[in-house]
């Protein structure tokens, strides 16, 4: 029922928006849950889902590819260097291309391998020091240098800060994405997806509304 009911609601902010419904994806954020229970969520139906740990998703993902048809997986947590060629075989989209070397890397592979994921670009709306991302000052010249180096991006990503009112820094995505032809606006989260769609989200980001509370014991 948990998945169903966020499914409502999302529908429900897609028409109170004035958008088709179904234009928002719902990414089911199934890391650190028992196979148990992203099992339940596939046998719903459910087939997108985004995970934080590449070695976690290659532990996962392969198994349930083989027993589900037509599963995306994306990857929404920072991603190391190191871990870009292993990601770019998992996953189908990577949201969280925040800085020069990582970009190099995967354009790299993707000339390599002839193919790339989806990838967006994940900004540091709230300029925190502690978080990763790109500050909206050094965006626009980051995706010039993205798409000099062939890589070609979907969207943006942001995680506004804790404690803050999410809505501003949602426009803000929508506003940097717009101005540099970009689409995809990987944004909300739980607690705030229905701001997030108000704002042109076509990406959301829920997990334990859907899967339940995570155990990292």
């Amino acid at each position: 029922m948990a998945l169903q009911a966020i499914l409502a609601r999302m529908r429900a902010a897609e028409a109170l928006a004035g958008r088709i419904s179904g234009s928002v994806q719902l990414i089911a954020v199934s890391k650190v849950q028992p196979d148990a229970r992203v099992r339940a969520v596939l046998a719903e139906g459910h087939r997108l889902f985004g995970e934080n740990y590449v070695q976690e998703a290659a532990a996962k993902w392969p198994r349930f590819r083989a027993e589900f048809d037509a599963v995306q997986v994306h990857m929404i947590g920072p991603l190391q260097t190191n871990k870009a060629k292993l990601a770019v075989e998992l996953f189908d989209a990577i949201h969280t291309v925040d800085r020069a070397s990582l970009a190099e890397k995967l354009a790299k592979l993707a000339q390599a391998r002839g193919v790339c994921p989806q990838l967006f670009v994940q900004v540091n709306t709230g300029s925190e020091p502690q978080k990763a991302g790109v500050l909206p000052e050094a965006l626009d010249g980051f995706i010039a240098d993205c798409r000099k180096m062939d890589l070609s991006l979907a969207g943006l990503m942001c995680i506004p800060p804790e404690g803050e009112d999410s809505a501003p820094h949602f426009a803000t995505l929508a506003e940097m994405a717009a101005r540099n032809g970009l689409t995809g606006l990987s944004m909300g989260m739980s607690g705030d997806f229905e701001a997030a769609i108000a704002a042109g989200a076509t990406h959301v980001r829920v997990g334990s509304a859907i899967f339940g509370a995570r155990n990292y014991a």
